[in-house]
């Protein structure tokens, strides 16, 4: 046992000495010189950010001399993300950064280890100890704090829904090309649109979450948590559901598709209106070969809007302390002023950095030549956190939602027992 002692010691001396060797916490972080090799987990299709992924990944690791990000796409958005993780977790493995939708908040909390960033900061970055308060807005930090109040991570994506408007299509059919203002003008024009152009009016972007979704029924009064029960099946739950699905089952003015098969169709011209994230404005601005523009989330009338915040937080799943340095490092980098001016180029995301928007090296030149932005960054103030079930229910509620979408869009079960049935369910995994 003593002999095992020794070692021990002799062990951790050797770790001492080795990291006492660097007088500068970002030139080494291990004893060899080689660099930490770290993964960063992230949602990003090519159309959606992640042709910037790579070229954000490619720049950190041609400059860092400690730290070599490898990135690691994940389908199937924010959920997919966490059942890969669950897997991931399984086999003894874990990513070091890893990007969390804000629905699945206190999921993550409850379910992965993970260390706050202001915690590798003041044990490892004494030059960054403010870097947090200095650069963030204490609301828009507070979006990545769980419902225990704890910082889990950091904002890094901020995005709302906007409805996309093919003017051309609007003026053909004999509209107001500047769009609808309510829900209701919404199906109006889509019928109208459907009518006399033979195109569809509209598409209802369905990933997998339930984010836009949110939008159209909190907009029209509806709160899907109330007390840490599901609320969404009430009467004004079922009639803004309704009215989605009389479009697509009854008009058969809107199309009922998958998220990239809904926008591509709006880029190539087959569908008027797409009501989908305003992430998704450099790939349909970038491709789209008509008049095509952003307006704000559409209102119920007499009804204030309500639009979830959507995109993620960065949060530090690295269990060694050399990975969790290199986690921060990395994530500094995309934290600067130029890295997240890149991000919402190429991407359509609201930086949740203060700088940005106004900087010369940041955003203020771009944000006054591409008007599309505006919509979502005017509507800030109507932005509310994105639902996150409470407890270890996440995962079981997004999906029960996402089935009962389904089978409602699909003329499978009406909207009332649809939304019903999927509300009781949830209420019995909350228990």
């Amino acid at each position: 046992m003593k002999s095992f002692l020794k070692l021990v010691s002799v062990f951790v001396f050797i770790i001492i000495l080795t990291a006492c060797q660097s007088s500068e916490t970002t030139k080494s972080n291990n004893e060899n010189g080689k660099k930490t090799v770290i993964e960063y987990w992230h949602v990003n299709a090519e159309t959606q950010g992640g042709k910037t992924v790579e070229e954000l990944v490619k720049e950190f690791n041609a400059q860092s001399d400690t730290t070599k990000v490898v990135a690691k796409y994940n389908p199937d958005m924010y959920k997919g993300l966490m059942q890969n993780l669950q897997a991931e977790v399984a086999a003894g493995k874990t990513p070091a950064v890893v990007q969390v939708g804000w629905s699945f908040l206190d999921y993550f909390s409850n379910n992965f280890n993970y260390v706050s960033p202001q915690e590798v900061i003041d044990k490892n970055y004494p030059e960054d100890k403010t870097f947090l308060q200095d650069h963030f807005l204490e609301n828009v930090m507070n979006l990545a704090k769980n419902s225990n109040g704890k910082q889990v991570g950091v904002p890094y994506s901020l995005s709302s829904p906007v409805l996309y408007i093919n003017r051309d299509l609007l003026k053909k059919a004999g509209l107001d090309p500047n769009g609808p203002k309510t829900w209701e003008e919404v199906k109006e024009f889509s019928k109208v649109i459907k009518e006399k152009t033979g195109k569809y009016g509209f598409y209802f972007q369905e990933p997998a979450d339930n984010w836009a979704t949110q939008a159209l029924l909190e907009s029209n009064g509806v709160q899907m948590i109330t007390d840490g029960k599901a609320t969404f099946a009430s009467k004004e739950g079922i009639e803004a559901y309704q009215l989605l699905a009389d479009m697509i089952l009854k008009d058969k003015s809107a199309v009922h598709l998958p998220w990239d098969q809904g926008v591509q169709s709006f880029i190539d011209g087959n569908v008027a209106m797409a009501y989908t994230t305003i992430a998704q404005r450099s790939n349909i601005q970038d491709n789209s070969k008509f008049d095509v523009a952003t307006i704000k989330s559409p209102a119920w009338n007499g009804k204030k809007v309500r639009v979830p915040a959507g995109g993620a937080m960065l949060a530090i799943t690295a269990k060694e302390e050399n990975q969790q340095k290199s986690a921060w490092e990395f994530m500094k980098y995309l934290y600067s002023v130029e890295s997240m001016a890149k991000w919402t180029k190429g991407t359509g995301y609201v930086p949740p950095r203060k700088e940005v928007a106004g900087a010369e090296n940041g955003l203020k030149t771009y944000l006054e030549e591409n008007k599309m932005m505006q919509a979502a960054i005017e509507q800030m103030d109507e932005v509310v956190p994105w639902t996150s079930f409470p407890g270890n229910a996440g995962l079981q509620a997004e999906q029960t939602l996402l089935d009962a979408r389904d089978e409602i869009l699909s003329g499978k079960i009406s909207v009332e027992k649809g939304l019903s049935s999927a509300q009781d369910t949830i209420n019995n995994l909350l228990k």
